[in-house]
């Protein structure tokens, strides 16, 4: 860096208060961007067995491969945001790419359905990690707040779930699907809009890490390659979605070469960095078994919400499908505050559990949330109908595990990782989502009736099953994080 880009990031680093004031743009762009990304999740099961037809297995395993190759694609455009066109020329490219696939499904949803979702996948691949690395560059290394930084970033993150979560599955269920998809391309334009008129309060924060090797005629043909190339992939990913056996061919290539990458980027670290990539990597294969217990949301628990769940909540008429996509978004804003707090008290008489405790934790709660979900077979109607205050109650629990973990691991990434590794360890991060989001789907199909024409009665045991069997996978995992957690402490160096 340049002695004027040096300072000029200073200047944005030496804050006073709490947050930076750049926190809150990027909270806005994020918030609306992620309204339109849990709006689409919200709905595909849901559209793809209504409209499409797919048995609730098919959807299940339709949805996880759409997930994993969403969150896949993040770790790709982390690497070129790193290495070729920054976080800033990554998030517009996305983002336009995004707004062009919600307006692709608004058009026709039944049959462009794959052409659409295909669009969305890569646009989220270039904005989703990108927004959150600019995020950690607004501290210094070392910088106290930044949990807290990550914690606000966090709940805009679930104010966008909350209302699209609720509003789009609502609106295509009983209206239209058409405007529904609209409706998650007009809030993703809005996301974009305040990312372009806003960015320049960013000093060097984002910019092309290519922009002082090149000509500036030169970085513009290599820009346009990158757009070029990712627009010549779409129909690779339209066949790797809409056929799901290819999907398994593609996370069973991916995981272990990106593995390969990143262990030979380990090679040309010292000793200690060595280690905190070890700490982060532990951190990051327990994350996948949390997200493909987590993500039964978006997969069998949407299925289940829509088939074998009253209608009220504490005697309130609500359709069990927005209770599913956005109570707990609203759980998180609720409870966030009072868990930081929490954590406040207990650092202040040196009782804070370090970060893979909370970790083992979050698996805890986890644990107990299915358990929950499944003990709704033992209050229903004695005709497949379970009560939705159970099912309430459930996203209660799952949410404190969510609070104990999740934001952790946004910080923790860019802080276990070398500058340079920044967007790559955070697109890592979403590669294991992708593996959770994928094996989510192979879990929820495995819980699907095998009958496709089961009664309700038998559905409601066949998913309750298999909610008792993740509570017992999530108690086991949360048992073993606790156990290795001084190993993983001094694996971080001192690093929080």
């Amino acid at each position: 860096m340049s002695p004027a880009v040096d300072a000029e990031l200073e200047k944005i680093q030496n804050f006073e208060g709490k947050y930076p004031k750049q926190l809150w743009y990027l909270f806005l762009s994020e918030m609306w961007e992620r309204f339109s990304f849990y709006g689409m999740r919200g709905m595909l099961t849901i559209f793809m067995t209504d409209k499409l037809l797919l048995t609730e297995k098919e959807a299940n395993l339709q949805y996880g491969a759409t997930q994993a190759f969403v969150y896949t694609l993040a770790f790709v455009g982390g690497l070129f945001a790193d290495k070729i066109l920054g976080f800033r020329k990554s998030i517009f490219w996305g983002g336009f790419l995004m707004i062009l696939g919600s307006f692709i499904l608004a058009y026709d949803p039944v049959n462009l359905f794959y052409w659409g979702i295909s669009f969305t996948i890569i646009g989220t691949g270039f904005f989703k990690p990108n927004i959150s690395t600019m995020v950690g560059q607004l501290y210094r290394q070392g910088d106290t707040r930044k949990d807290a930084g990550f914690g606000l970033f966090y709940s805009g993150i679930n104010i966008g779930a909350l209302f699209g979560g609720a509003l789009c599955v609502d609106i295509g269920k009983h209206h239209s699907w058409n405007a529904a998809f609209s409706l998650a391309g007009i809030v993703m334009t809005i996301s974009l809009l305040i990312f372009i008129f806003t960015k320049r309060t960013l000093g060097p924060i984002g910019l092309s890490p290519i922009r002082l090797k090149f000509t500036p005629k030169k970085i513009k043909m290599i820009d346009l390659a990158v757009y070029l190339g990712s627009l010549l992939v779409i129909p690779a990913i339209f066949v790797l979605v809409k056929n799901t056996k290819y999907t398994d061919l593609f996370m069973y290539t991916v995981g272990p070469l990106t593995l390969l990458y990143i262990l030979y980027e380990m090679t040309q670290m010292n000793k200690k960095d060595r280690e905190k990539m070890v700490a982060a990597l532990i951190f990051i294969i327990f994350s996948i078994f949390f997200w493909a217990f987590f993500e039964q949301a978006g997969g069998s628990l949407n299925l289940f919400a829509a088939h074998n769940l009253t209608d009220n909540v504490l005697g309130i008429k609500i359709d069990p499908n927005v209770i599913n996509n956005s109570s707990n978004s609203a759980f998180v804003i609720m409870f966030s505050p009072i868990v930081g707090l929490l954590w406040l008290w207990l650092a202040k008489r040196k009782m804070e559990p370090n970060t893979t405790v909370k970790f083992g934790l979050g698996f805890m709660f986890l644990a107990g949330a299915f358990y929950v979900f499944y003990l709704t077979r033992f209050y229903t109607d004695g005709h497949g109908i379970a009560s939705l205050n159970v099912f309430t109650v459930a996203y209660l629990v799952i949410t404190i595990g969510e609070l104990c973990l999740s934001p952790i691991g946004l910080s923790i990434m860019t802080s276990l990782s070398p500058q340079r590794l920044h967007g790559v360890m955070m697109g890592m991060w979403f590669l294991a989502s992708a593996y959770g989001q994928y094996a989510a789907g192979i879990l929820g199909a495995g819980m699907a009736p095998i009958n496709d024409k089961a009664s309700l009665s038998e559905k409601l045991i066949s998913y309750t099953d298999g909610y008792k069997q993740l509570a017992i996978y999530g108690l086991v995992s949360g048992i073993v994080l606790i156990l290795i957690s001084k190993l993983v402490k001094k694996l971080m160096h001192e690093v929080h």
